[in-house]
């Protein structure tokens, strides 16, 4: 440090220089950090491998660091709890990468592996990482060629239809289930006449498709006195119209689910039917003798509301594990590359994502399933109903 007259320098450089350079800088960062939390949060940048790390850190861990500075925190803890390695969580924090789960490490090395980073967050019988819910884009060869559909069989099917009896519980004609289908053109093969069907990918038909599913699932709820919506709109024809890719099939129906809330504004469920394109073994189970295609809840892990949905679609699967054990592969969150992670869901606390069987289920399998989903959903939505009432009732 010298003094040249009245200046001060530190290694030739003025102190009044680098104070002011300070100032500046300061000045710099407060205007950067406005300018970013000003931003719209889509806008807005962020950090997916924090997200994972903070909403996987439960509260335990949270006393255990804290017991690091404070021991009386780990008064709190509980007899059983184990100690944790701080080096896993600086190493999953710093790289991604989470020592238990190999995929963190592969999704970054193998091309299209980052498909895989859906997670399960209930299983149910025989699911695994190994048979997750494929979603794949159609060739554009076949959505260009029509393949002739096997209509005899699904009209032998229609006509074993009976005349239930009146429901004793009714929504009074309000619609509160909302069906729709952002792949509606998603098809199985035993509707279709395929000499080849080697290949999942093209199984798909502008008529013969899951919508004659959720159909079989309208009717089955309006037998049980739930009044539904059920959506007519074409999406994948809305694609073509705007020359949008097969991708960008939920900017397609996102508008019209929207406008469908808009207008009614008893809906209190959304139902968005899928079909999975896995094989026969994954997708098909046998319960009391009969033959069923087995169900899976997604929900879309970029989703604001994912907390909620989550909460019910995991009491639908305990509903079903009751009374239909083996009908439901669980729930499953996806997010990442190559998916939407939203599928609509931040459009309500009660969207659900429902994936019917696979491309080689059939009709009678499809319709046993349907009746089965209304009749799960049925009694969850009743008792819903009654818990409601019973709390608008107390003073």
């Amino acid at each position: 440090m010298k003094k040249n007259g009245m200046v001060v320098t530190i290694n030739g450089t003025s102190l009044l220089k680098m104070m002011a350079g300070l100032f500046v800088g300061m000045i710099l960062v407060f205007l950067l950090v406005g300018m970013l939390t000003s931003l719209k949060p889509e806008y807005r940048p962020s950090s997916d491998s924090i997200h994972e790390f903070s909403s996987e850190v439960n509260g335990e861990v949270f006393l255990h660091l804290l017991s690091l500075e404070n021991h009386y925190f780990s008064q709190s803890l509980p007899s059983h709890s184990i100690d944790f390695k701080l080096s896993s969580l600086f190493l999953k924090l710093t790289t991604s990468i989470n020592p238990d789960d190999p995929r963190s490490l592969l999704g970054r090395e193998l091309p299209g592996f980052s498909l895989f980073d859906s997670e399960i967050l209930v299983a149910g019988e025989g699911t695994n990482y190994t048979n997750m819910p494929i979603e794949s884009a159609p060739p554009t060869e076949v959505l260009l060629e029509e393949r002739e559909a096997s209509i005899e069989s699904l009209q032998d099917h229609e006509g074993q239809e009976n005349v239930p009896p009146s429901p004793p519980l009714t929504t009074e004609g309000r619609k509160v289930v909302y069906i729709y289908h952002t792949h509606n053109t998603e098809s199985y093969f035993p509707f279709l006449k395929a000499d080849d069907t080697s290949d999942p990918n093209t199984a798909y038909h502008s008529t013969a498709n899951v919508t004659l599913v959720g159909k079989k699932l309208k009717e089955e709820l309006e037998d049980r006195g739930i009044g539904v919506h059920f959506e007519t709109e074409d999406f994948q024809s809305l694609l073509k119209k705007k020359n949008l890719s097969y991708g960008a099939s939920y900017d397609a129906s996102r508008p019209v689910v929207q406008s469908a809330l808009a207008k009614n504004r008893d809906l209190q469920y959304l139902i968005d039917i899928h079909r999975d394109g896995l094989r026969h073994k994954d997708t098909t189970v046998t319960i009391n003798g009969e033959s069923y295609a087995k169900i899976v809840f997604v929900i879309g892990g970029n989703n604001p509301k994912a907390d909620k949905n989550t909460r019910l679609a995991k009491e639908l699967h305990q509903l079903f594990e009751k009374k239909y054990p083996g009908l439901s592969r669980g729930v499953v969150a996806k997010k990442g590359k190559g998916v939407n992670g939203l599928y609509n869901q931040d459009l309500s606390e009660n969207a659900l994502l429902i994936e019917f069987g696979g491309v080689d289920n059939n009709m009678e399998e499809l319709s046993r399933t349907a009746e089965a989903v209304a009749d799960v959903f049925s009694e969850y939505y009743w008792q819903a109903e009654k818990v409601n009432a019973n709390s608008i009732e107390k003073p």
